[in-house]
C-alpha cells in the first residue's frame, strides 16, 4: 500500500484571494486544518478531468522523488461563497460545491525564472523533469509559463493540470498514448536533458502496474460522471490505467523523439 492512498480531505473554510493565472482562476483559501491551499475547482473551464490532471500528475511526481505541495481534497460547502462580491468568482464558487482539489500553498516561494534559476538544474534533474512531462504529456512547463518554484533554495514542481490532454476529446486514448510528444522541445529544461536514457531506466525500476492501480483508484467517483461520453465511471478509470501501462511501456517513443529533436533531425 503507497503514502498516497492516505490522502487528506480538508474542509475550506476561507477564500482569501484569487490566483488569476491562465483561465481556470485558481484561488488562496484557508482549510479546517489552519493550512492556506491553492485551490483548483471542479467548475472551472475544463472541469474535473483538469483535477484529475492535477492529481494523477501530482502523485506520479510526488512517487519519483520530486518536491511536490501536498494534494488534498477539498470539500468545499453549498453555503461557501455566497457573500463574495465578484459576480465571476461567485459562479465559480457555486459550481464547485463538493470535493474539489488544492495543493498545499509554499508561502514565500519564488517562481523559477530560466534566466536567473537555470544554474540550480542539472542535466540529471532536467532530464527527469523532461521524462515525467513527456509521459504525463504536460504541455505547460514551457519558457512563457515554468511552473515551478524555488522554495527553501529547492526546486518544487507544480500544477499539472494541462497533462493527459487526450482527455478532452476521449476518442482515441491508444494513439495518444504512443504519442511520442513533439511538445517536449519546448519544454524549459530540454536543453539540459541529456540523460533521458538514464532516467528511463531509474524511473522503470519505480513505476510499475500494481502503482497505476492505485493511483488510478484515487479518481474519486463523482469526477467520473460524463454526460459526454457513453461510458461507466469504471471505464473512464480503465482507459487512464491502460493510457499509463501503454505509455510507461512505450517510453522508447518520447526519449526517442527528444534524441531525434536534439540531433536536429526532425
Amino acid at each position: 500500500m503507497h503514502d498516497f492512498q492516505k490522502l487528506r480531505t480538508v474542509i475550506v473554510t476561507r477564500y482569501i484571494t484569487p490566483l488569476r493565472e491562465g483561465g481556470s482562476l485558481p484561488a488562496l483559501t484557508e482549510a479546517d486544518d489552519g493550512f492556506k491551499y491553492v485551490l483548483k475547482f471542479r467548475g472551472a473551464g475544463h472541469g474535473v478531468k483538469a483535477l484529475i490532471a492535477e492529481l494523477l500528475g501530482g502523485v506520479i511526481a510526488c512517487k519519483l522523488g520530486f518536491k511536490v505541495p501536498e494534494v488534498v481534497f477539498a470539500e468545499l460547502d453549498e453555503a461557501f461563497g455566497r457573500t463574495e462580491g465578484d459576480e465571476e468568482i461567485q459562479d465559480l464558487l457555486q459550481f464547485s460545491k463538493g470535493l474539489n482539489l488544492a495543493l498545499h500553498f509554499l508561502s514565500g516561494a519564488l517562481t523559477f525564472e530560466p534566466s536567473a534559476d537555470q544554474d540550480r538544474v542539472d542535466e540529471y534533474l532536467a532530464s527527469k523533469i523532461v521524462w515525467l512531462d513527456a509521459f504525463i504529456t504536460n504541455v505547460d512547463r514551457t519558457f512563457k509559463n515554468t511552473n515551478m518554484l524555488i522554495w527553501h533554495k529547492e526546486l518544487w514542481l507544480i500544477d499539472h493540470g494541462a497533462s493527459f490532454y487526450f482527455h478532452h476529446s476521449f476518442t482515441n486514448w491508444k494513439q495518444s498514448a504512443l504519442n511520442p510528444f513533439a511538445l517536449i522541445k519546448e519544454h524549459v529544461l530540454f536543453p539540459q536533458a541529456t540523460l533521458l536514457y538514464e532516467v528511463d531506466r531509474e524511473f522503470k525500476s519505480v513505476l510499475n502496474e500494481a502503482f497505476f492501480k492505485d493511483l488510478v483508484s484515487l479518481i474519486p467517483e463523482d469526477w467520473l460522471q460524463w454526460r459526454e461520453v457513453d461510458m461507466t465511471s469504471s471505464e473512464i478509470r480503465k482507459v487512464y490505467y491502460d493510457f499509463l501501462i501503454t505509455r510507461f511501456k512505450n517510453s522508447h517513443l518520447f526519449i526517442d523523439e527528444a534524441k531525434r529533436i536534439r540531433n536536429g533531425s526532425l
